[in-house]
């Protein structure tokens, strides 16, 4: 296998050996008949591709049986692997060297990885020469405030942080002014993501998109969701509000390495139309990788010979 693919190989091996190891056991020498179908039908939806998609795939290799003649169950392991590829897309080139600084509001629900990935997110662009600032805006979690803070020391980066329970707007003004003063190239800006209060927090959310955008005209430029690919299919009733609520342009699917399932990524661009932009692969911050879809799938079909 390609040498850029080992560490997608290895942050996926979990999903590998689970769910798409009893599919590459499925499609093995038997003869394709109804209970085939059932069964594969069966565990795509266990891997949390979501029904539809699953059932969409499952009509769409039938198809595929009829018109190709195929009688072997083996004969099945290419065409899913194109049915699979179809569904990702390509994440599109980041254009954040256009504004300076760029401003990205990061959002998600508490315990998702967001604040981690915002960590990493700024050690991977500030490897890349950018000057990069950390904004605490989830300031209802002392925790998280802290958290950022000691990522910030431990990688080198900036952290402007208010006082817990403090404005999010406040320290999103702040940031900002900040970032634009001292000439940095990306401002990342962490956000609360307490479901409890599900109204008042994607209103607080919509208060610091606009702050953002009347400390500079045009931010943020870019709105990231932050998804937990251990929760699997409930992460997309939750996507689907912080969508609603602000304009998500791009999806990081963090702890991707710890998910036995990984069809998470399919259901995510299935059901929310929404690019993924970066996929956590381990727990360093080295190993929140750019997504890579021919990656991705040669990792989790690495076992369909």
């Amino acid at each position: 296998m390609d040498k850029r693919f080992d560490k997608w190989k290895q942050g996926l091996a979990r999903t590998r050996k689970t769910t798409f190891g009893r599919i590459a056991n499925l499609l093995g020498t038997s003869e394709i008949d109804a209970e085939t179908w059932d069964d594969l039908e069966a565990m795509l939806v266990q891997a949390d591709l979501g029904i539809e998609t699953a059932e969409i795939i499952i009509a769409n290799l039938k198809e595929k049986v009829h018109a190709e003649g195929w009688t072997q169950a083996v004969e099945l392991k290419e065409g899913l692997r194109q049915e699979l590829r179809s569904r990702l897309a390509s994440p599109p080139h980041l254009d954040l060297d256009i504004h300076k600084p760029a401003v990205v509001l990061v959002v998600g629900v508490n315990g998702s990885g967001k604040t981690t990935s915002i960590a990493k997110l700024g050690k991977r662009f500030q490897d890349s020469g950018k000057q990069v600032l950390l904004a605490a805006a989830d300031t209802y979690r002392a925790a998280a405030i802290e958290q950022l803070q000691h990522w910030g020391e431990r990688l080198g980066l900036r952290v402007i942080a208010g006082q817990p329970e403090g404005d999010p707007g406040a320290v999103t003004y702040d940031a900002v002014q900040s970032a634009i003063s001292r000439k940095d190239d990306l401002l990342l800006i962490d956000t609360a993501g307490r479901l409890h209060t599900r109204f008042n927090l994607m209103e607080e959310l919509k208060k610091v998109y606009r702050v953002s955008g009347k400390a500079l005209p045009g931010a943020p430029h870019a709105v990231w969701l932050v998804m937990d690919a251990t929760t699997g299919q409930n992460a997309l009733q939750q996507a689907q509000a912080f969508k609603a609520a602000v304009e998500v342009s791009g999806v990081i699917l963090a702890k991707l390495d710890s998910s036995a399932r990984g069809g998470m990524a399919f259901a995510i661009q299935e059901t929310l139309g929404l690019p993924i932009l970066f996929a956590g692969l381990g727990e360093g911050p080295e190993d929140l990788q750019p997504f890579d879809p021919d990656a991705f799938i040669e990792s989790i079909l690495a076992d369909f010979s």
